[in-house]
This record gives structure tokens, sequence and C-alpha cells, in this order.
């Protein structure tokens, strides 16, 4: 069985090192060794600052598997558990974003075409329009637009066949393994398509965004807004209500299962901020060509016939206009900064389609798993079974993670994916994404590059730091098991002693204290990712 807590030894001599180093520890927070950091039982210097760390009681009874590495000789300076393999949230998205990088290559882009088969009579277009997506998940209403206004521009006014939906890239399965039922209408679990629609510049495919602010007076209903404005689906706000100020707001906003209509409930109070959120559509291919149908009139363009979706676009059908998506080394930042859970999937399935003309999730984590053990990841110890970390059967160790966080340095493409992590404490959210609010005031501030992952009772970061030395250091920290509502500041304070120290002096920093959860505490936001608990700006 894997150790969950480092084992208190009864000897005597460890016993009187561990007194020695408390009562050190009692007087300063800082203190040196003269030789290298390694593992040794009677180390004082990195190795004694992460164990002391991670003696936090929010780890009680959990499971932590922490390795750091010098990133230019590839030593290993600290290691616990390395090899467990423990549930690593959207550390997932590392493997996952790398291998993308490898094999679709930073300027792979998407295309997003409307197409037909039928003929030209004037102004009139005699014949089908086919709307083919190829897995775009930053397509937003106005692209679709800008396909519609380029028909128009053509000189089509009517079009006497079918609007057909061609998301045949990818396969039918919408959602991932074991993937969360209650999640169902939230953003971060949408469904996935070769056809979707992003109602903002987060990308956020496959979702809308329903606004709900305090109506005129007490007893009025609230006024919704919704992005983009489409009547595919429905909002239903029977049960909410406008009530007097300083009444308590119970507003909620949800989809309802299996459908595409948005109930709006509860009580929001005079004088509130307009309550936001981002929901999920049910089948996001049906989306997009409801988007692009509205567009279509919109500019003057009339579809006889009805909708059809998943129907391939014919081989001999001819281009009428075509949207072409950001390159991958671009879309791989809101990807990375915001933990975007659609982009993982839907580049897992791209990788699937470009290496074996499957666009499936078998298909794409096969391809990972290949990319992977090319850099010398061992697979056999892994269990990967999404792209973004969503699903709670992924498992990875820590020493895994650490060792693709060496290999990559050295590949053409390593700056532009670099550039994708979040980085401690960058106020622009473009730039600190999910680490924006972290490690800030410390060494490890605009200095410390990481893929933060959080779900309910695990937690990890994975990335790259330079200690007060000017070494780099690799790092990959990943928490389990535990009932606290968050253990962020544990990860945090590894991170920023490794930035404090050198490769002869540690500084400890311990970690902010927090109260432990209960077993029956319910989740709150911080068991979700950061950049998930919308309208929050981390």
């Amino acid at each position: 069985m894997p150790l969950t807590r480092p084992t208190t030894s009864t000897s005597t001599s460890t016993s009187i090192i561990t007194v020695a180093l408390a009562l050190a520890l009692a007087f300063t927070l800082t203190w040196s060794s003269t030789t290298p950091t390694v593992a040794g039982p009677s180390d004082t210097g990195i190795k004694g600052a992460i164990d002391t760390i991670l003696t936090d009681s929010r780890l009680d009874g959990g499971a932590a598997s922490v390795v750091v590495a010098d990133a230019t000789t590839g030593e290993t300076l600290y290691q616990r558990d390395g090899a467990d393999r423990l549930m690593p949230a959207s550390n997932t998205k590392l493997p996952t974003s790398v291998a993308a990088m490898a094999l679709l290559g930073p300027d792979y882009r998407y295309r997003t075409d409307a197409l037909t088969t039928g003929s030209r009579n004037g102004s009139v277009l005699r014949g089908d329009l086919y709307l083919r997506g190829t897995g775009d998940p930053t397509t937003l209403a106005a692209d679709y637009d800008d396909l519609a206004a380029r028909v128009a521009d053509s000189g089509i006014k009517r079009i006497t066949g079918r609007l057909i939906a061609d998301d045949t890239r990818f396969d039918t399965q919408r959602l991932g393994r074991s993937w969360a039922a209650d999640d169902e209408s939230s953003y971060y679990s949408a469904q996935i398509s070769a056809l979707t629609v992003a109602p903002d510049t987060d990308y956020d495919s496959g979702t809308v965004i329903v606004e709900a602010a305090p109506g005129a007076e007490p007893g009025s209903a609230p006024e919704l807004t919704l992005t983009p404005r489409t009547d595919y689906v429905d909002l239903d706000m029977r049960g909410a209500t406008t009530v007097p100020a300083g009444q308590p707001n119970t507003l909620t906003i949800e989809r309802r299962h299996g459908s595409n209509t948005i109930s709006i409930t509860g009580n929001i109070p005079l004088g509130a901020n307009a309550a936001k959120e981002w929901v999920t559509v049910w089948e996001p291919t049906g989306y997009a060509a409801a988007v692009f149908a509205d567009a279509l009139t919109a500019h003057g363009v009339r579809i006889t016939g009805r909708t059809h979706l998943s129907r391939p676009t014919p081989m001999d059908a001819k281009p009428l206009a075509t949207h072409t998506s950001m390159p991958l080394k671009e879309l791989i930042r809101p990807f990375m900064k915001l933990s975007n859970n659609m982009h993982a999937e839907a580049l897992t399935k791209t990788i699937g389609y470009e290496t074996t003309g499957k666009g499936t999730w078998s298909a794409g984590l096969a391809g990972i798993a290949t990319y992977l053990k090319k850099e010398g990841v061992n697979t056999a110890t892994l269990r990967q079974v999404d792209g973004s970390g969503l699903s709670r059967m992924n498992n990875i160790p820590a020493a895994e993670f650490a060792k693709l966080l060496l290999a990559v340095r050295t590949a053409p493409w390593y700056a532009d994916w670099y550039a994708s992590l979040p980085v401690a404490c960058a106020p622009d959210r473009a730039t600190g994404g999910t680490l924006r609010s972290r490690m800030c005031k410390t060494p490890a501030a605009m200095n410390a590059r990481a893929k933060t992952g959080t779900l309910t009772g695990a937690s990890a970061l994975s990335g790259y730091v330079t200690d007060a030395g000017g070494r780099e250091l690799v790092y990959s920290i990943v928490l389990n098991n535990y009932l606290a509502s968050s253990v962020k500041s544990i990860e945090d304070a590894i991170v920023t002693t490794l930035a404090s120290s050198t490769k002869t002096t540690s500084t400890l920093v311990r970690p902010t204290t927090q109260r432990a959860a209960t077993p029956t505490t319910e989740a709150t936001d911080s068991t979700l990712e950061c950049s998930w608990r919308k309208p929050s700006l981390c």
C-alpha cells in the first residue's frame, strides 16, 4: 500500500534530530546545509523544509506525491512517494497539451466551412447547404455571422434545400468517462462536438451565458439576458421573483437534464448585482446550426428546408465560405491559462483523428500515450481516461509529471507551450490565469509557472520555478484524499520555499492555516478549479 504520510521513526537518533529541528524552527525559519540536497534521513535542506510543510494537519489521512528536480541536470532533489498513482485533476492537461503541440504542431488550425452540392440559378441555390466543423472549440457566434455574411455576399438569397450540420469529424460520445452527472449543467462539463459555439472569448464552447438582474419592483420577474441570443434554449423563470432589498439572494440558474430548458428559480433582491451563469447546452451541434441559421436570416438568406444534424458532407461539395481558427500556439493559451476542459477534449479527439482517422477519445488517448512513451514517461504506471482531468478515474504519479516537464524543455515548440502556463501573481488574467492570485508578495511571484488542478479531495500543481541562486527547478505536487476545503497554501508553501532557497541554503515558508473540513462539510467553491468558478476572476 502506498504511504500517505511520512512514517515517524521510533529510534532515539531520529527523535533527537526531529526535536533539534523543531527547536531550531522555533527561533528561525531559515537554515543552511553545506551538502547537496538529497533524500537522506539527516538532510536539513530542501528535504527537511518540504517534509515540514507536508506535516500540515490538513493532510492527515490523505496522500501526497511530490517530486522536485533540477531542470538542467535532471537530478532529483526531493521525492515523497513520487511513484504513487494519485488523481491529478487538471494536471492531466499537461500530457494532453504537450502531445497536441508535438503531434498537431504549433501552427495547426481548425476550419469551419459552409459548402453546397447544389446549383445556382441567379440568387437561388437549388440544393442543400452544409455547415462542416472540424473540432474548433473557439468558434464564436460572430464567426458564424461572418460565414453567413459571405454566403449572402456571394449573391445567394434563397436556399431550396436543407441546412445540414456536419460534426462527423468526431464521434457522437458527448461526455467523458465517469464525468459527474451533477455537473451536466456546469459549463466546465459541456458536451463535446466537432461543431459548437463559444459565447465569449474565454471560449467555453457548448455553453450560453444567462444573466438575471432584479426586476423593477418587488414581485416582478427578473430581467434576463442571453448570450448569444438564440432560440435554441428556452428560459423558464416562472419560479424566480424580485424581492425587497436586504432579503437573501437565492437565485439559481440551471439547465434541466436532457433538455435545453434553463430554469431560473429563487429570489433576487432589489439592488443586487445580476446573477451570471455559463450554462451548457444539450447537443452543441444543433446549437451551432441554430446560430448559423439565425445569422443567415439576419443577412437576408432564407432556407426552405429543415435542419438536419450529424450527416457527412459529400466529397463533391463546393465551399462557399470558410472560417479558420487561431493557430494552436495561440489557442493553447486560453486552454491552459483558464484550464479549459472543452479545449482539452477537443484536442484529444483531434489527435485521434489526425493520427488514426478516428475522432474518438480512445484514439486520441492512444496517441497521447504513444507520445508520452517517446518522451520517457512510463505509461504503465498511469491511467488517463480524458484530456482535461475532469474524470476521477485519472491516476498519474508526480514522478511521471516531472519526467515530462524535464523532457519537453528541448522541444522546438517549448517556448510557446511554456508561455501558456499560468504565472504566479501575474495580475493580467491572460497571463496569470489560475495562478493570478497565488503566491503574491513572495519570491515565487512572477516567477513560478505551473498547471493547477482541483477537484473535491484532489489538488495538484506542477511546473517550473527559479530558486534564489538562479537555478531552474521542476516540481510536481499531487495531493489527494484530504477533507479540508483547500490545500492550495500547502502547494504554495512548497513552491515559495523552492523559490527562496539555493543549492546550499533552504528557507522554509510555512503554509497559511485554514480550517479543516469535517466529513459532512459540503463542497465549497474551493473544490473546483479557480477559473471554473465563474464569474470569479481568480
